[in-house]
């Protein structure tokens, strides 16, 4: 796979399940590679439109090749969701799609300090224009603030270890490549799974970090449903048990009627209508596409439908 290409993750299942109308308006909040948004302007008429987001101004940069009237494309992280709809006129829409995480470009090119595998800068910024570089966070946190985001992102079970070398390391050398971290990551860690590398878990963690990876889901679900026609669409594909223990968390709490004190004396009737509906299982790659893509091996995609 070149740095340049990207593989989208249940590509099929994802826009089958956004269940598309023709002149509808869609929003593709995970721009990507476009993978997703040409799936979905390919099954809407002349009327249709799409509305597309990205964080990261190289995928904005390849998404100007599709030219399609239809196609809105957005710089923007997809937190600022409402924001975007409202400068450009769209009160509602009758889908969302959100494929979260990282994209293969952004993993496969070496200048985006995304991956062990290259010796370069250490970045991990999604948005390359704005924000403080992974380094840059590493060089002023404090050793408690750095073993909490291992911890608590990246599950690290020698969080403690790590978050004590790297600041002693960065007061000896400092630490400006990916190459320095995955080594003093691999020095600090006693013992690791099979077939995965000792700094894993700390890149993700400082990715997830660094991004706020998790804050802008958070911030993004709510306005999803709030902009969705009744019957539309929310798409959901994550890939990191964090990411989908927000979503079905959120998912099932919209999806239940409003709680309401113990022994209160309210009717049934009187009680407000849950906002969406879950709409299946929760459902992963199939064989032929885990062999096709391996990357594809976490995804999980969570559907539900606007009452």
């Amino acid at each position: 796979m070149s740095a340049g290409s990207h593989v989208s993750v249940l590509l099929e299942e994802s826009v089958d399940a956004l269940e598309i109308k023709p002149d509808g308006c869609y929003v593709d909040a995970t721009f990507g590679r476009g993978g997703h948004s040409r799936a979905i302007l390919a099954r809407l008429s002349r009327t249709g439109r799409l509305v597309a987001m990205d964080r990261d101004p190289t995928a904005v940069a390849a998404g100007c090749e599709i030219e399609d009237a239809r196609l809105t494309l957005v710089h923007s992280a997809f937190g600022r969701l409402t924001a975007v709809l409202e400068e450009l006129g769209v009160s509602a829409v009758d889908g969302v799609m959100l494929d979260l995480g990282v994209s293969s470009p952004q993993l496969d090119t070496p200048a985006r300090g995304m991956s062990f595998r290259f010796d370069a800068p250490l970045d991990m910024r999604m948005d390359t224009t704005q924000g403080e570089t992974a380094a840059e966070w590493l060089t002023r946190a404090e050793q408690r603030e750095i073993e909490r985001v291992l911890r608590d992102y990246g599950e690290e079970r020698f969080a403690h270890a790590i978050a004590k070398a790297l600041v002693a390391a960065r007061g000896e050398f400092g630490i400006s490549t990916t190459g320095q971290l995955a080594a003093l990551v691999e020095k600090a860690v006693r013992t690791r799974e099979p077939g995965q590398h000792p700094a894993t878990r700390s890149f993700q963690a400082l990715r997830i970090h660094i991004n706020r990876e998790l804050e802008e889901l958070s911030l993004v679900l709510p306005q999803c449903v709030d902009h969705l026609r009744s019957g539309g669409r929310l798409v959901v594909i994550s890939f990191h048990s964090l990411e989908d223990r927000i979503v079905k968390r959120f998912l099932r709490e919209q999806a239940q009627p409003e709680k309401l004190p113990a022994r209160l004396p309210v009717r049934a009737a009187d009680l407000s209508e849950p906002r969406l509906r879950l709409i299946g299982k929760a459902i992963g790659p199939g064989a032929a596409e885990l062999v096709a893509n391996s990357r594809a091996r976490s995804a999980v995609m969570r559907v539900a439908e606007r009452r």
